[in-house]
């Protein structure tokens, strides 16, 4: 009995003095001020980590603000704004390296919370959404904002080898995030990212979704217009006629598009591409003499010519053309009214590329008749593989 008081005395004892020990706080003297601050002074500039730990120490025992709070709050928030930078970045170099894109953004938005101009990280992210569809629309934002640093004279290395190649893979992607939702405002953006002398301008895909664009977009459109404006028994009138005309023109920037993927085509997909196009171009040119002449030339000489842009809208007919009018629509919506020339209502569509649904047209022919539908393309073959985004292009 008498051991175990004398073991609870000592405990007492050593509790006793335990206590003050565990309890003891540094004060907010003028003593620990001047020291802590001197401490801080001396190595703000040789030794800042030591520098953190002074103002960090002083802080959070002088919490009343004071001459020298000021200028100590400022260089920790300096010193830790920096070290996460620092941190952000190797971070961001290795999901690079990883082709990790949502941690690509996540990264990439820290950084430009405090640096917004980094053209670097704005590229990065701005090209992130052709490897990750799910990040396409989050992606266009930052690609805006990379097309205007670019632009102003930004570097683009080494993400990319030269300005051009970049501007082109940034218009591409304003093109993709916005061809499902308005096909005829991503037309434009195809346009500009198959323009720059980069190497997606050589890749058929870009064809292939600028053809589906054009169908989903414009054609779409104006084929309704057009079967709003035949007269009775689908006779023309001068305001169908109009329409039709174009309806031509972009009927003829769709040739063109597939007929710039078809040359571009690997052997695997060639054939393939090459019937389709003969399909529309047969369609657009009525079934006349020597049409797979026409195509074969063609395939052969799109390449060496300049892109077409949009069309510009034609607002009246020639008046001294008196056009023949036949009654648009067939069984296989090939129905055709002359107008400028040869013309056709509506076409049999291009197929379907990646990002842009069914490039498949109804011919204006077809649903005036209500008779018949427009020849049902054969299928595209998948497509060629979208730019990865690694850290160099070109």
């Amino acid at each position: 009995m008498r051991r175990i008081i004398n073991l609870l005395a000592l405990a007492a004892i050593f509790g006793v003095f335990a206590i003050p020990a565990l309890a003891q706080t540094k004060e907010c003297t003028d003593e620990f001020k001047s020291a802590t601050y001197s401490k801080w002074y001396d190595n703000r500039t040789k030794d800042q980590p030591a520098a953190y730990q002074a103002a960090k120490e002083y802080l959070a025992t002088c919490t009343t603000e004071d001459q020298y709070s000021k200028a100590l709050k400022k260089f920790v928030d300096e010193y830790d704004r920096i070290n996460a930078d620092v941190t952000n970045r190797k971070q961001l170099d290795e999901a690079i390296q990883k082709k990790n894109y949502p941690e690509q953004m996540r990264l990439g938005k820290a950084i430009l919370a405090t640096e917004p101009d980094n053209v670097t990280v704005n590229l990065v992210m701005g090209v992130a959404g052709l490897s990750d569809a799910s990040l396409l629309s989050e992606s266009a934002q930052y690609a805006k904002k990379a097309i205007e640093l670019v632009e102003a004279g930004k570097p683009v290395a080494p993400l990319f080898t030269s300005k051009d190649q970049a501007l082109a893979y940034l218009n591409y992607v304003l093109a993709k995030s916005t061809v499902k939702s308005n096909p005829t405002e991503a037309i434009p953006y195809f346009l500009k990212a198959a323009k720059f002398d980069s190497d997606l301008k050589k890749k058929p895909q870009l064809y292939l979704e600028l053809a589906g664009a054009y169908a989903e977009g414009p054609q779409a459109k104006l084929t309704d217009e057009y079967n709003a404006k035949v007269g009775p028994d689908k006779t023309e009138t001068p305001e169908s006629k109009l329409v039709l005309a174009n309806l031509n023109q972009v009927i003829d920037r769709q040739i063109d598009a597939l007929a710039r993927a078809t040359a571009l085509a690997d052997a695997a997909n060639k054939k393939t591409f090459m019937d389709e196009l003969t399909k529309l171009y047969k369609y657009r040119h009525n079934g006349e003499a020597g049409v797979e002449a026409g195509v074969n030339e063609l395939v052969a000489s799109v390449l060496s010519k300049p892109l077409p842009d949009m069309p510009t809208p034609i607002t009246s007919l020639p008046t001294s053309q008196s056009p023949t009018t036949q009654t648009p629509g067939s069984q296989s919506g090939t129905g055709s009214t002359t107008a400028t020339g040869t013309t056709k209502v509506g076409n049999t569509g291009t197929g379907s590329a990646t990002g842009t649904g069914s490039t498949t047209g109804t011919s204006a022919g077809s649903q005036a008749n209500k008779t018949g539908s427009a020849a049902k393309p054969t299928p595209t073959p998948t497509p060629a593989k979208k730019p990865r985004t690694n850290y160099r292009r070109g």
